[in-house]
């Protein structure tokens, strides 16, 4: 097969706002270890909203120019000559965690905390692009027949699937904080894993017909309804067992850890836009609570947790991708997305 020169793709090209769609953007070359894939489709995140606007995190963080994109799917190109597990046609979705498999971390099987991790879309060329190179020790093989909306997202998937699973939902009621494409996910999630009732808040309407669809018992538009009392009638007066907060969100962390029983457990994935006042004696001290951050996904723990569920038929995501846009449109994707009247976005080449 031979292979172009050049490519398209979707750059953060420089310490600014926005971002470029250019058509001749150098073609990714191999390196040991490495396999190159034709993207067949990519998926927008909260991650590349932060750095389309280019916020404190990603002025902190970022070094352009460089592809954005980290949630991907597509089939396999090319191989090194060392790679032996991998192979040319192979149907592959992406790990985006690039690790060291040095580190402390990844040393005691937690490589979803390497330090020395670097993120494809962040700190090294993406796939919002007709082609990417990435090690083969992150490529996930799909089955051919898996459908493209549900392999572009495996990799987001994870995040639902590592939040939920950190402590057992079984039998339990669940309250998700944030139903952007992650709460989503996890509430579809919880109910595949047992979960006695799931509750769900957001401040979009549209998002929360999506958690209906998603399997949500109850779905709270926090700016018109009274949480608590709501709880209170699903609960039976019982009280919310395992708090999930997607959102970020200080009023959802605070209403999500007043309505969390003694006892209860929290799953944080969302992340705040900065400092902010928390009553951390009367929501964890005194309750006992037990409180867990989740960053990423267990590698590779996770995704085969994911494909459990989805294999076993537990789990159906049908309808989350509401929007396909092809890249050169990427404006309008991301508008669509950040206007919160989306669920997931695919963008394809």
């Amino acid at each position: 097969m031979t292979l172009p020169t050049t490519m398209k793709a979707i750059l953060k090209a420089e310490r600014a706002p926005g971002l470029i769609y250019v058509e001749d953007y150098p073609m990714p070359s191999l390196k040991h270890g490495e396999v190159l894939v034709k993207v067949q489709a990519g998926s927008i995140c909260g991650t590349d909203i932060h750095i389309y606007k280019w916020d404190e995190w990603s002025q902190k963080r970022l070094k352009p120019p460089f592809v954005v994109g980290h949630e991907i799917t597509g089939v396999v190109a090319a191989v090194s000559p060392d790679v032996d597990h991998v192979a040319v046609g192979d149907q592959v979705s992406l790990e985006s965690h690039v690790v060291c498999n040095t580190c402390y971390f990844c040393r005691t099987g937690r490589a979803h905390l390497c330090e020395k991790t670097q993120i494809i879309g962040v700190d090294r060329d993406g796939g919002f692009a007709d082609y990417i190179a990435i090690p083969a020790q992150n490529i996930w093989k799909n089955s051919p027949s898996t459908p493209l909306p549900i392999a572009v997202i495996e990799e987001n998937l994870g995040n639902a699937v590592h939040t939920v699973m950190a402590q057992d939902v079984s039998a339990k009621f669940v309250l998700v904080t944030g139903c952007g494409p992650v709460g989503l996910m996890a509430i579809a999630v919880a109910k595949a894993a047992g979960a006695r009732a799931v509750i769900a808040t957001d401040v979009s309407r549209y998002r929360l017909d999506l958690a209906c669809q998603m399997g949500a018992d109850r779905a709270v538009d926090v700016r018109h309804e009274d949480l608590i009392s709501i709880i209170t009638e699903v609960t039976s007066g019982e009280g919310i067992d395992v708090l999930l907060e997607m959102s970020g969100a200080p009023s959802a962390i605070n209403e999500g850890f007043a309505a969390l029983k003694e006892g209860g457990e929290a799953a944080l994935l969302g992340l705040t836009p900065g400092a902010f006042t928390f009553d951390l004696n009367a929501h964890i001290v005194f309750k006992g609570a037990v409180v867990r951050g989740i960053v990423g996904r267990r590698l590779w723990e996770t995704w085969y947790q994911a494909h459990g569920l989805l294999e076993s038929g537990a789990l159906r995501l049908d309808g989350l991708v509401t929007h396909t846009f092809p890249m050169r449109d990427f404006e309008q994707a991301y508008q669509t997305f950040m206007s919160g009247s989306s669920g997931k976005i695919m963008l394809i080449p």
